[in-house]
Parts: C-alpha cells; structure tokens; sequence
C-alpha cells in the first residue's frame, strides 16, 4: 500500500519538473553572451547580476511554458508526441499549473526588478512577446518565426541591461541572424518529425514549403556568418593586441554554422535544445569558439 501512496506523488512532483522544462533553461545561457563578449563577466557585481538575470529568465521562461500549455491543453493531447506532456496527460492539474506560473512571473518580473531597472523592462517585453505568440504570432506564417527568434534577442538584451554594458551593434546583429537560422530550422525539423499531420496539429507549418525553409535557412546563416566576420574584424581594430585571435575565432564559429546546418539538413533541428547538448562536434567546435574569443578579449 505505502508503493501505491508515494508514486502518484512522484509522478505528480516529476510532471512538475517537466512542466518547468528545465532543458530549455539552456537558452538563458545567452545572458550572459553580452557581459562576456564586453569583458565584464570577471568582475564578481556584473557576475552575480548575470547569474540573477539567468534565475530571472528561467522562472519567467517556466512561468510562459506553463501558460502555453495550459493553453493549448486540447491540442496537445492530440498531438502524437505533446500529449505526454504533464498538464495534457492530467498528471499536473490546470489549476495548480495557473498557480504555479502566476507565482513564477511574480519572482521573475520583482527579481527583474531589483537587479536592475532596465532589466526590469527587458523582461516584461519577453513576457509580452511570448504572450503575444501564445495568443496569436504563434499563427502567423514568418511571424512566429521573428517572435521566437526576437525571444532569444531579448534574451541577450537582458544580460546587457542587468549588467549595464552597451550592447554593439554587431553583437545584436548577429545574435539576430543566429536566432533566425536556428527557430528557421526548428520549424522544419517539426515539418519532417510530423510528417503529413504537420499541418492538422500545428497549423502554422502548413504555410511553409520546404523550398522556402530552405531558403531562410540560407539567408540567415550567411548572414550570421558574414556579420561575425565584420564584427570579428571590427573588434581587432578595436583592441589592437590579439588581434590574430579575433579573426582566428571565425574559423571555429564557421564550423559550429555549417555543423548546425548539416543537421539542419538531416531534419534534426525540432528541438535545438537537445540538438546542440548532443552532438559532440558542434559542442566541440563552440568550446574552440570561447576559448579563442575569450582568450582575446581577457587578454587584450
């Protein structure tokens, strides 16, 4: 009898835990990208304010995933894989997820707060866009690829503003085409792993075409790569010694592109998450990647 009682709660704890998906916690890594890329991630204030702004984004991003799937709770369960998920499959009732986001958004946004006042804004506009996308982006055809994309942009942004470091332009635009590259690839992953049902359970991917997928794939990894060259250029004018290691890091940078988009190619791209925590060669190639920048920015 007492196996009986305690596995219920232990589903009910570990749907909980799914819900939180804290495998996409990975994606707040980006905050600290700005801090890093200034030089200011070694001094122990704009640390801590980094790691806040991380904790920050994780109870907020939390906080969205709940909604979102208490939102689409129905669909979900028609869906051949989502279904499993905790609220879908009743495992973590609707009203206890309604209160668990509510208490996350609260310690996300006062959190926000209370490192900084612009990272305070950076995220409610991540709250507004992701309910934005929830309600309605999430339906539009390039939309809710910019939305998404613009989610991993905020992301960068907030780093910047709770460590209060400008934020250069080319550090934006890349990060921008990078996004894009990855969320274009993303949906056509979703497009091969769902095959003819693609569009009856995620109505979005049957306005895009594979040709055009492939397309964006295209323009936006090209222009993540071209804008790291300029910025990589840019940077060794601007430092002057190490300059070799500046443009030395777009060879690594170049090889985690072209690796991405190679599985990319081979429909592997529907959850970049797990995608790039598996594939040891890309993880390679973006370990090379910071340990050359960094080396010549802490260096220089």
């Amino acid at each position: 009898m007492s196996s009986s009682r305690t596995e219920p709660g232990g589903s009910f704890l570990a749907g909980v835990i799914r819900e939180l998906r804290p495998k996409q916690w990975v994606k707040n890594v980006l905050v600290f990208a700005a801090p890093a890329a200034a030089g200011v991630i070694d001094e122990r204030s704009e640390l801590l304010h980094a790691l806040g702004a991380f904790v920050c984004f994780c109870a907020a991003a939390s906080a969205t995933y709940l909604i979102n799937d208490i939102s689409d709770v129905e669909s979900d369960r028609r869906h051949p894989t989502k279904r499993e998920r905790p609220i879908a499959a009743g495992i973590v009732p609707v009203p206890f997820a309604i209160v668990l986001s509510s208490l996350l958004l609260v310690s996300g946004v006062g959190g926000a707060f209370l490192i900084r006042r612009d990272f305070g804004f950076t995220i409610l506009a991540y709250l507004a866009l992701t309910t934005a996308y929830t309600i309605w982006l999430k339906h539009m055809a390039v939309l809710d690829i910019i939305s998404v994309a613009a989610g991993f942009v905020l992301r960068a942004i907030g780093g910047a503003t709770a460590t209060n470091v400008p934020i250069s332009e080319w550090f934006f635009i890349v990060t921008s085409f990078g996004a894009l590259f990855m969320v274009t690839g993303k949906r056509q992953g979703e497009q091969s792993d769902l095959g003819d049902q693609a569009g009856e359970l995620r109505p979005v991917l049957a306005l895009y075409t594979p040709a055009f997928l492939t397309y964006l794939r295209a323009v936006f990894s090209g222009g993540a790569l071209i804008a790291y060259c300029l910025w990589a250029f840019s940077s060794a004018e601007l430092h002057g010694s190490n300059n070799i290691l500046f443009q030395l890091s777009i060879v690594p940078f170049a090889i985690a592109i072209l690796r991405y988009a190679l599985l990319l190619d081979q429909g592997k791209g529907a959850e970049p998450e797990n995608l790039v925590l598996s594939d040891s060669a890309l993880l390679i190639a973006g370990a090379a990647w910071i340990l050359t920048y960094g080396f010549a920015i802490y260096t220089s």
